[in-house]
């Protein structure tokens, strides 16, 4: 590790969880962040901070001036740019060891594979269900753990999917799009929040990067913000789930 390496990671370093080995475990990472937005963003800057090697944006968006209330990633003079973009060159400024690959395109069944392979990770932070039942579908194919995040106006929630053959999917928590499926653009979501979660899906991901401590695979973590209160609940694989389950079918 170069010098000025030692110095930029010295607080991870003296980790005994984490230490020189976990740090080129980091350095030496491929993560896919689908979704630049709200959960991408804080997820992805804390992602490049801590050194991970290789990080992929995956969106198709551009930046609006609602996106500056809760993606701490843009600035007001992003408005209209591609969102992918703008964030890859501000990770990039935030850590030179990084590199950073974008796809200023919409993840469907056609291309999720393509797009996704090649990762240690997956982070699925996008913000409708047709999306996320796509990047599961593609995780379980290329056999890599998917970290999902979401939220909406005081509430969020974090698991880890996929981690082993025995691990539960998205769909086993998510087997169907909710009848009463809605959006932050319609109940609102609180800004701060979003930095919460999305911090929590980048702690996932070191943990599992750098195997320290126990992380939520197979669990569920559930935040409220308006309380202050979490509780984390088991989460285990459905036999009867349509996407990992004996009967499992493409969408």
């Amino acid at each position: 590790m170069k010098s000025a390496q030692v110095e930029r990671y010295a607080r991870h370093l003296v980790l005994k969880e984490i230490g020189g080995a976990g740090q080129q475990a980091l350095l030496a990472a491929r993560v896919a962040i689908v979704g630049g937005g709200g959960l991408g963003g804080p997820a992805g800057l804390y992602l490049a901070a801590a050194g991970i090697g290789h990080i992929t944006i995956i969106d198709d968006d551009v930046v609006d001036a609602s996106n500056l209330q809760r993606q701490v990633q843009f600035v007001t003079t992003n408005i209209g740019m591609s969102k992918a973009v703008v964030m890859a060159d501000t990770l990039a400024d935030l850590n030179p060891d990084i590199t950073t690959q974008t796809h200023n395109t919409r993840l469907t069944l056609a291309n999720a594979q393509a797009l996704l392979s090649g990762h240690d990770i997956i982070l699925d932070g996008v913000d409708d269900f047709n999306t996320r039942f796509i990047i599961n579908t593609a995780a379980i194919a290329l056999k890599t753990p998917l970290i999902s995040g979401a939220l909406g106006r005081f509430n969020g929630q974090v698991s880890v999917f996929g981690q082993t053959e025995n691990s539960p999917c998205y769909r086993c928590l998510v087997p169907d799009i909710p009848p009463d499926a809605q959006t932050c653009s319609a109940v609102g979501v609180i800004g701060a929040l979003a930095g919460v979660i999305g911090s929590v899906m980048a702690m996932e991901a070191i943990k599992l990067i750098t195997k320290a401590g126990q992380n939520l695979d197979g669990r569920l973590w559930l935040y409220d913000g308006l309380t202050c209160e979490s509780r984390t609940i088991s989460l285990p694989r459905d036999p009867k789930c349509p996407a990992c389950g004996p009967s499992a079918k493409v969408l």
